[in-house]
């Protein structure tokens, strides 16, 4: 890739990285489409957004994490599920055309839903049962395994409009949640780890750069509003990826 064409590349990685960090996610999807859009082979697509989505869900989690927002009881019941089905999703390859409309469908309904949704942040949150949180971390695994993002993109939505976590509370989970099932997607791609572009350690360290700036804003400076509006932007992203990248 010549030099004209990687430093916009390397912009548009950094600011996907600083809006999908601000809400606790690893920015797979923005990657996707970024690659898309500056002709990166697309055998690449997958193992190099899940390698950008672990260093910056990395960050994410220590950062929401450190500012107190982490909830083990929230997160460990839907990990234990999501964790396996999350490999065996990336050991399938299903048509794209099978599941990619769908996804993108669901997605833009949630970003429509959450832009609309009421700021009730104070409201006592309700967890989940144990069924249905093992069987939606099933789900969503198998999800993040086939479509190469951490599976947080769908999560979030879920955790706001049910009301099973508070805004800052859901990116911190989302963040470790989007970490375990990137690296097991990986480990289940891990044949195609032979496609990474000659670039990519650049793209690492601005999405790094990226992840560290966004997610120290999302989590100590954003107001609940902004957060919850910065992630239906995000879903808006993923949601059009899935549909026309």
């Amino acid at each position: 890739m010549t030099l004209s064409l990687l430093i916009p590349l390397l912009i548009c990685i950094l600011v996907v990285a600083m809006l999908y960090s601000s809400v606790g996610h690893g920015g797979a999807s923005g990657y996707i489409a970024a690659l898309a859009l500056f002709s990166v082979t697309p055998s690449a697509f997958k193992p190099t957004a899940l390698i950008l989505n672990i260093l910056v869900a990395t960050v994410a989690t220590y950062s929401f994490a450190r500012a107190g927002h982490f909830s083990w009881r929230l997160f460990w019941p839907f990990a234990i599920t999501s964790i396996p089905c999350s490999f065996i999703g990336g050991c399938l390859n299903l048509p794209p055309h099978i599941y990619k409309p769908l996804v993108g469908f669901i997605l833009l309904a949630s970003a429509c839903r959450l832009f609309f949704h009421s700021i009730e942040d104070g409201s006592a949150v309700r967890y989940p049962s144990m069924p249905l949180a093992l069987s939606v971390g099933a789900v969503l695994g198998l999800l993040s395994g086939l479509t190469g993002v951490g599976g947080g993109i769908f999560l979030s939505p879920l955790f706001i409009l049910l009301k099973w976590g508070k805004a800052r509370e859901t990116s911190a989970v989302a963040a470790l949640f989007i970490l375990v099932n990137s690296t097991s997607g990986l480990l289940g791609h891990v044949s195609s780890l032979q496609e990474i572009p000659g670039f990519a350690p650049l793209l690492a360290v601005t999405a790094l750069a990226g992840g560290v700036i966004g997610s120290f804003f999302g989590s100590r400076i954003l107001p609940v509003a902004g957060v919850i509006r910065a992630l239906s932007v995000v879903l808006t992203i993923a949601g059009f990826k899935m549909l026309f990248v």
